[in-house]
């Protein structure tokens, strides 16, 4: 494998997104194995700082694309300029985050350079000198090892499964400007974004989740997860019952239909275990299972299991919890 190792590193508002901080150090792991390059990109408006902080986290080029028409998310524009500055650097491997930016882009970049893509990636390797991936099939009832017959090979790394490195301050980084961004004459731009209330963790970055399902009766009872979410410092989910009902966002639901998370801890609330909800959690490190029936499927892959009355037990675990981190 030559050519080193090409991140697109994903920012929002002017600072790295946690996943592609996961990826530019993923990337840089795999660089070092090759004795490659990392190149990095980061497309946005106002973001010429990033690249010194590109650099701490192992960056050796970072093209920099920055115009205030590219502020909000373009699928063609970000498309065109991710494919410019891979064909400018001819890199071996192409990686970017599993996010929905990431889930949208790296698979339109692929089909532009008319080569190979492999999404939501659990494991990298260089075997040989050939890059291959693990990613999972089949709701995660199967892995796939998957091999690339031709360069670049792209791929979309699962958040929170990749450990972002400590940034090293000494490091610093060539810049590059990207010449010739065009913006205008886009197929589609975005001319609004409705985002939810500030503060609240992203779901597929969060370390912790607490999730509800139909266990918790009602819409007025949700706050009871999102009580013990903040308490733990984590962020609240829900399954697709609780979505469907309507009780919360569809932005909240974890799943095979929603979103697929990796958190060191997983706290399932009245949640039976369906294998679509498991197809979007079961990754994760730990998982606890709150449950009045003692026979629902989510104990079989819980590490621990609390059979009880989630009323009970998600309230004493939210005091003990704020007291704990007010003896901190």
């Amino acid at each position: 494998m030559s050519n080193g190792v090409l991140v697109f590193a994903e920012q929002r508002d002017g600072h790295f997104k946690k996943a592609g901080l996961e990826a530019l150090s993923e990337g840089r792991r795999l660089a070092d194995k090759t004795g490659g390059s990392l190149h990095a990109v980061v497309i946005g408006s106002n973001v010429q700082g990033l690249a010194a902080e590109a650099g701490h986290y192992g960056a050796d080029v970072v093209h920099v694309a920055d115009n205030a028409a590219l502020a909000k998310y373009s699928t063609d524009g970000y498309a065109k300029i991710l494919t410019d500055v891979v064909r400018d650097v001819q890199p071996a491997v192409v990686v970017a985050s599993a996010t929905a930016m990431g889930k949208d882009l790296a698979p339109r970049v692929a089909a532009r350079l008319g080569v190979g893509f492999a999404s939501d990636v659990t494991e990298t390797s260089v075997d040989g000198g050939a890059f291959t991936v693990v990613r999972p099939m089949y709701a995660g009832k199967a892995f796939a090892k998957v091999a690339f017959n031709r360069a670049p090979a792209v791929a979309t790394l699962r958040p929170n499964v990749f450990a972002a490195a400590a940034p090293d301050a000494g490091r610093t980084a060539e810049v590059k400007a990207v010449g010739g961004v065009v913006v205008d004459g886009l197929a589609a731009k975005v001319t609004d974004i409705l985002a939810a209330a500030g503060g609240k963790i992203e779901l597929t970055e969060a370390d912790i989740i607490v999730s509800g399902g139909r266990g918790i009766k009602g819409p007025e009872n949700y706050p009871l997860i999102q009580g013990l979410a903040d308490a733990l410092g984590g962020a609240a989910g829900a399954s697709r019952a609780v979505v469907d009902a309507g009780w919360v966002d569809h932005s909240y639901q974890v799943g095979q239909t929603g979103k697929t998370v990796s958190p060191s801890l997983y706290i399932a609330c009245g949640i039976s275990g369906a294998i679509q909800h498991l197809a979007g959690m079961s990754s994760s490190k730990f998982i606890v299972a709150i449950n009045k029936d003692p026979d629902a499927p989510i104990f079989k892959v819980a590490d621990y299991g609390i059979i009880g009355d989630l009323f009970e037990v998600v309230p004493r675990l939210t005091e003990q919890a704020k007291a704990l981190k007010a003896k901190a």
